[in-house]
C-alpha cells in the first residue's frame, strides 16, 4: 500500500485526530500550568478599603485575587459613611501573596442607644464622669438654679428637654447639667427643698 493509499484509510484519519486531540489536550495542561505557576505565590500590594461600601471592597479584593472576611462592625465613627470600610487587617501598602484573607471591619450605622443613669443629688465631678464613660458629652455651659448645694445635679438636658433616668439618647448626644448655684439657705425660695438633702457625702 503506497504512501497516499494509506492517508486517504480511516485509520490514518483516526489515528490524525487523536493526535490532534493529544496536543491539543497537551496544550491546554501546560498553559494552565503555566498560569497558575506565574499567579502561585504573587506578591500584592494590599490596597486601601477604608470608606468603600462592601460591594465596592468585595469587588476590588476579587479582582486582586484576594480573600474577603467581614469581622464585626466598630462603634459608629462620623467621619466614615455608614456601613463603609472603616480598617482592615492587612492595612493598605502590606505586601501580601495571592488568595489571602483580608479582614473587614465595618462602620456601624449609627451610634448605639445609652440609657441614662440616675444623677439626682450626686455631684457635678461624679456625673459627669459617669456620663463620659457611658458615651455622653457633656456641655460646657450650664444651668445654675437656687439650691444650697453648691455643683450638685438637679436635673440633665438635651436639646432644652430636660431628662429623667432611664430615659435613653444616642452615644455622643450632648448633655446639659442643671446644677445648684451654691445659695445660702436663707436666699431659698418658700417650698424649694435643699440640695443637700439625701447626699451622700462622699460623692
Amino acid at each position: 500500500m503506497s504512501l497516499i493509499d494509506f492517508i486517504k484509510t480511516k485509520l490514518f484519519l483516526r489515528q490524525l485526530i487523536l493526535a490532534l486531540v493529544g496536543f491539543g489536550l497537551f496544550f491546554f495542561i501546560v498553559f494552565h500550568s503555566l498560569r497558575w505557576i506565574t499567579h502561585h505565590n504573587q506578591k500584592i500590594q494590599v490596597p486601601d478599603l477604608t470608606k468603600k461600601s462592601l460591594s465596592e471592597a468585595e469587588r476590588i479584593i476579587d479582582d486582586m485575587d484576594l480573600r474577603m472576611v467581614v469581622q464585626d462592625s466598630a462603634d459608629f465613627d462620623p467621619n466614615f459613611p455608614r456601613n463603609s470600610v472603616i480598617k482592615h487587617n492587612p492595612k493598605a501598602g502590606d505586601i501580601v501573596k495571592s488568595n489571602r484573607k483580608i479582614y473587614i471591619t465595618l462602620n456601624s450605622s449609627g451610634y448605639r442607644v445609652v440609657t441614662i443613669p440616675e444623677f439626682q443629688g450626686k455631684t457635678k465631678r461624679n456625673v459627669e464622669s459617669t456620663l463620659k464613660a457611658i458615651g455622653f458629652e457633656i456641655s460646657g455651659k450650664y444651668v445654675y438654679v437656687p439650691d444650697i448645694g453648691k455643683d450638685v445635679v438637679r436635673g440633665l438636658m438635651f436639646n432644652g428637654k430636660k431628662l429623667e433616668a432611664g430615659d435613653k439618647l444616642p452615644k455622643k448626644s450632648v448633655l446639659t447639667l442643671i446644677l445648684g448655684e451654691g445659695a445660702p439657705e436663707e436666699e431659698l425660695q418658700p417650698g424649694e427643698e435643699s440640695a443637700t438633702e439625701g447626699i451622700d457625702p462622699n460623692l
